[in-house]
């Protein structure tokens, strides 16, 4: 049988139209390629989602190098924008054109052609698991959690994993992310008292307390950062009453923030926080303010150590670039992957993820592969 060609297997993914929650074949395709090379395969499947959990090995073994990846994609916004048909895979100048192949069909086809090769080539003593879900650009609700849950009741478990993410910002193995920053969003709605502009003493303005609120969050120094991470941020990113009348002064309005946390604080922390400042507005101004805050995930970090150096070691081995250890970033699966064992991420350079003709080098595809499969061999040595 000959290599996984992992640019073939990317083309093959990146033609199946799965715009989250869509599959259209996509994980059909890896779950053939993987139960035909002897990988024991089940549909870890919820919430109308589907979620593919392969394991070549024995079950429960001491060593189990997990991969974790997703399939869907993001939509891919005007398509006249495009110069190449966004699901067409086309490959021009030794680049291939379509939504997902940086983030992150590329990445699932490199370490699932790793995977295959390996062990039929030299097969380890322990056990290889890949984790695909068709959930992550969305909710993220029934993706990766459901497959984590999956194998909680099947008795299946990974000892370290890493998530194939694009992690590289400008060349190819420049970084490594070792955690993530938590991301909570907060959204209030003030209430005070319509009435005509012209008399504003019969009103009660909510926009001078939200302005206030606002303005009190965004000029709070959260903190200056930590050992491994940045400092915390935190965005306005609307306020809106829905008023279009100039004459009158609404009864509501809401806004909502975003906060990036480093491990200094929790969700719950910052919840507390953000109620007690809302509190304090509503009884200076004299007016109601309802919270509601959603925590995608809190703040993680896999401390520097064997996991990390197996991986920058592939890494430098195959590209000659020395990985920084990052916890830069949005959110990814690797917040829940982080609950069950050590994770580390890497993969492609990610410069053109979601963006109109997303692409990526066909050379890095099987750089990335390589790497892969470097790192399977440096992990059962």
């Amino acid at each position: 049988m000959p290599p996984v060609d992992p640019v073939a297997l990317t083309a093959d993914l990146v033609r199946c139209a799965s715009v989250t929650p869509a599959d259209e074949g996509a994980l059909d395709i890896l779950h053939e390629l993987l139960s035909g090379a002897g990988f024991h395969c089940e549909w870890a499947d919820r919430g109308g989602i589907r979620n593919l959990f392969a394991r070549w090995g024995d079950k429960g073994h001491a060593r189990t190098f997990g991969f974790n990846g997703h399939t869907d994609v993001v939509p891919i916004g005007v398509e006249s924008d495009w110069s190449m048909p966004p699901f067409g895979a086309e490959v021009k100048d030794g680049v291939m054109y379509g939504r997902g192949t940086t983030d992150m069909k590329s990445g699932v086809a490199a370490f699932a052609a790793a995977a295959v090769d390996f062990v039929r080539d030299t097969p380890p003593d322990g056990a290889v698991i890949l984790a695909i879900t068709g959930d992550e650009e969305g909710d993220a609700t029934d993706g990766t959690t459901a497959l984590l849950d999956h194998m909680d009741l099947e008795g299946e478990a990974m000892s370290v994993c890493l998530v194939g993410e694009p992690t590289c910002p400008e060349a190819m193995g420049d970084m490594i992310k070792i955690g993530r920053r938590g991301s909570l969003t907060a959204w209030f709605t003030v209430t005070g008292k319509q009435g005509h502009s012209a008399y504003p003493h019969r009103a009660n303005n909510p926009l001078p307390p939200m302005m206030r609120l606002m303005d009190q969050l965004a000029s709070h120094v959260l903190d200056q950062g930590t050992e491994h991470f940045d400092a915390s941020t935190l965005a306005v990113v609307t306020v809106d009453t829905g008023n279009a009348a100039t004459n009158v002064i609404p009864a509501q309005v809401r806004s909502a923030v975003n906060i990036r946390f480093n491990d200094r604080h929790s969700g719950d922390s910052l919840t507390a926080w953000l109620g007690a400042q809302a509190d304090a507005v509503a009884v200076a101004y004299g007016v109601e303010v309802e919270m509601k805050v959603k925590v995608s995930g809190e703040s993680f970090l896999t401390p520097p150590g064997p996991l990390s150096d197996l991986v920058a070691g592939a890494v430098a081995a195959e590209t000659g670039v020395t990985p920084v250890l990052s916890t830069t970033g949005g959110t990814s699966d690797a917040r829940f992957v982080k609950n069950h064992c050590p994770v580390v991420e890497f993969g492609l350079v990610g410069q053109s993820m979601h963006q109109v003709d997303e692409h990526v080098r066909v050379d890095h595809i099987e750089q990335l592969k390589a790497i892969y499969g470097r790192i399977l061999r440096d992990y059962f040595a």
